[in-house]
């Protein structure tokens, strides 16, 4: 199950707003083992596409360095689904089996934006190229 504060869901979705029609990306950092995500890192959608999403390496390796530096690491990787449901694609999965190789698991949380009026958030956990939906828990500030 994720846990997540409101504040934090807001500004993923208000990311994600802001950057439809092309997919938003982002990481929410926490301390190292916590489990816990505390903060939103807002990135670039380096591929600037409405169906693909691709950090930009020069600004993932700053803020790596920093989560690093701060004794942070990635809870969560976000992204929004422009025009399709809010499940992990292929190309999702293969990219996270991709970030195996140096992170702890983190949560993949899909925002979909297609409805202009309502978004929908889900989250995921992808091991070994399995996803499996989980429950996401938005607690008050």
């Amino acid at each position: 199950m994720l846990r997540i504060r409101e504040d934090l869901v807001d500004a993923m979705v208000a990311h994600a707003r802001r950057d439809h029609p092309d997919e938003a990306c982002g990481i929410l950092a926490g301390p190292e083992g916590s489990g816990e995500p505390q903060r939103v890192i807002p990135m670039l959608n380096a591929a600037r596409s409405p169906t693909y999403y691709e950090f930009d390496s020069t600004e993932w390796n700053a803020v790596y360095r920093e989560m690093t530096a701060k004794d942070e690491e990635p809870v969560v990787i976000y992204h929004s689904h422009t025009a399709t449901e809010p499940y992990p694609s292929r190309t999702d999965i293969a990219r996270a089996q991709e970030y195996a190789q140096f992170l702890a698991p983190p949560h993949y949380v899909l925002i979909g934006t297609r409805d202009p009026e309502r978004h929908e958030l889900r989250s995921y956990r992808i091991l070994d190229g399995e996803v499996t939906e989980e429950p996401v828990d938005v607690v008050p500030t």
